[in-house]
């Protein structure tokens, strides 16, 4: 084992009241690619920072090879002194390193260089910020939600990035996906420490809940030893006064321990407030077009949106997300074409800028629209403060300004909000910034349970893959030229019926260059317009293999659901997480390879 090049050992931070850590630890060797996970506030932001030398521990040990080279991405990266992008990427390269990275790094993330850093968006001073740690491919890269403000196509660039560099890599990122296809090892920072999983993240959650359970399970053993030295105690035999006072001695330091006891973090509890049903035909949009001077935004698209469909809507940033999401929604009049809005909609909106937040207003004032000290939920009057605690806020920070709130605590903030107003509809822009792991699965439950329609913009395709039926995408993904397409299903759908049109589209260009060069076509296995019978029998056949291994995964879940296993086998659960592991990646490619086969086969029967 290589020695680590970041060590950081018993980290302890207070700001005041409970300590933020206590006991820390991360140690990093050269090649780790270690994702830190943890709730909202549990300071891994701080973690990171002292990691990075910018923050300093009231004590414990923090070690930093000396000649090792680290790079922190900064949330709010300080422009001053810089008249262009291109010379503020270049200040963090090194003796020796080479200057076309920087160019190369800017080109991929949408940026030439000679923008002024003044006029940049949030998004843009994120990017900027990447391209100049990434640059001079530093021994440690410490990275704190390097995706924020990407679109899909920049944020699979960059997981291709993380992947080859030679970098060890620490990050911290809300978005699932990115972290399974990055991460070897996992970091999780609960209640001030940390534990460790060599493992990347998407065997972390399965392992969290066994350590949750074992924890609860020894805290369960803890006090039912407690009332057999309290039994002890009142009726024991008391003549061996030394041995007796020992044991009233353990019992203390028992009681201690289990009063002292801080359990995790509660999770937020929140469903919808029920509003009236809406009209079966929600939007109805027939042949609508926008365009912006010379470029078109919308070319001529039609949808009808009925009851129940949740609809998510990807593409690049500009690709015009937001502007056909307004259409859609009324709040934009098309250039030309129709749209109509149902009946009875009641609408709920989720912004994504948090355009609504007033910084000087204060938390209860904000949920109660400034109405006194109580909300109406579900047609049943709610004090603020007991709202509030549903969604992990507690009671003294009622007056809390909304300006001290981390972002994460914001986005939860104006999630109680649109969930404490009756809606059948909710728009949701960018719904998953700054929200936990835990909370997101909240958010994803309440969206896949919601009885009314959803339409959602996300750049997070795990949660799209969970929750919509239907996708809309940009024809061209790479250029958007305004014709838009909606597609079955959610983003890996989308991805599997794209790379199906894409060779059927090849298919034909070679058939048609066949025909050019006037040579007869060879036979490819079946009469023209047909499928073949190789084809024919994998249609057949696929959805009982697909059924099968669905059958073995779910054998293998019964087993993995026991809490103790780990505990008692490790090598049998690790041996069972990489069946599955093996098992799911062989069910995905069967479910593609039969969309195609039958996309194909309802094309040739026209």
């Amino acid at each position: 084992m290589a020695p680590p090049i970041l060590k950081l050992d018993d980290i302890y931070l207070s700001f005041g009241g409970a300590p933020l850590l206590a006991g820390a630890a991360l140690q990093v060797e050269p090649g780790d690619k270690i994702c830190l996970v943890g709730r909202n506030g549990s300071g891994k932001s701080t973690l990171l920072k002292i990691a990075a030398g910018l923050v300093e521990a009231q004590s414990g040990e923090v070690f930093r090879h000396p000649s090792s080279t680290v790079r922190y991405l900064d949330q709010a990266p300080d422009f001053a002194g810089f008249n262009t992008v291109q010379a503020y990427a270049e200040a963090g390269l090194g003796p020796g390193d080479d200057p076309y990275r920087v160019t190369y790094l800017l080109s991929h993330l949408g940026l030439t260089g000679e923008e002024d850093p003044s006029t940049l968006s949030g998004g843009e001073s994120r990017r900027a910020a990447l391209a100049r740690v990434l640059a001079p491919e530093p021994d440690i890269l410490l990275l704190d939600e390097p995706t924020n403000h990407l679109d899909l196509p920049t944020i699979e660039w960059l997981e291709g990035e993380l992947q080859k560099t030679r970098s060890a890599l620490v990050l911290i990122s809300h978005d699932r996906r990115f972290l399974e296809k990055v991460s070897t090892a996992t970091v999780w920072l609960d209640r001030g420490a940390s534990r460790r999983l060599d493992r990347g993240f998407a065997h972390f959650e399965a392992w969290r809940d066994q350590v949750l359970e074992a924890e609860e399970l020894e805290q369960h053993k803890l006090g039912k030893a407690i009332e057999r030295e309290e039994h002890w105690l009142r009726y024991g035999v008391t003549a061996r006064r030394k041995r007796n006072m020992r044991r009233l001695g353990e019992l203390q330091t028992m009681r201690s321990q289990y009063r002292g006891h801080k359990g995790p973090q509660g999770t937020v509890q929140a469903t919808v407030s029920d509003a009236q049903e809406s009209g079966k035909l929600v939007i109805e949009a027939e042949k609508i077009t926008k365009r912006f001077g010379d470029r078109a935004i919308v070319a001529p698209f039609s949808i009808r949106v009925h009851r129940g469909d949740c609809i998510g809507l990807v593409g690049p940033n500009g690709a015009g997300k937001t502007t056909l999401l307004k259409m859609l929604t009324g709040q934009l009049s098309p250039d030309s074409g129709t749209v109509k809005l149902g009946t009875n909609l009641e609408i709920a909106t989720l912004d994504q800028k948090r355009e609504d937040l007033d910084p000087e207003d204060t938390l209860a004032n904000y949920l109660t629209d400034g109405r006194g000290e109580n909300l109406i939920v579900n047609g049943e009057q709610r004090h603020v403060t007991g709202y509030m605690k549903e969604f992990l806020f507690q009671p003294e920070q009622a007056r809390t300004p909304i300006k001290s709130l981390s972002g994460g605590e914001r986005a939860r903030l104006m999630l109680a909000r649109i969930l404490s107003r009756p809606a059948n509809l909710l728009i949701l822009d960018e719904p998953t910034n700054d929200l936990d792991i835990e909370t997101l699965d909240l958010l994803q439950e309440i969206v896949a349970g919601f009885p009314g329609t959803v339409i959602l913009v996300s750049h997070d395709r795990d949660f799209l893959d969970r929750t919509v039926t239907s996708t809309i995408a940009p024809a061209v993904p790479d250029a958007p030229d305004g014709r838009w397409i909606e597609y079955a299903g959610g983003y890996s759908d989308m991805l599997a019926q794209r790379k199906g049109a894409l060779e059927e589209r090849k298919k034909a260009e070679k058939a048609a260059e066949r025909s050019k060069s006037q040579e007869p076509a060879p036979a490819a296995g079946g009469s023209k317009g047909k499928l073949s019978f190789k084809q024919k029998f994998a249609l057949d056949n696929l959805p009982k293999e697909m059924a099968k291994a669905e059958a073995e995964i779910a054998k293998r879940e019964q087993v993995m659901a026991d809490p103790n296993l780990f505990t008692r086998d490790p090598a049998a659960f690790n041996r069972l997480a990489a069946e599955m592991e093996k098992l799911r990646t062989g069910l995905t490619k069967m479910e593609e390879e039969w969309l195609e086969l039958e996309m194909l086969r309802e094309e040739l029967e026209g």
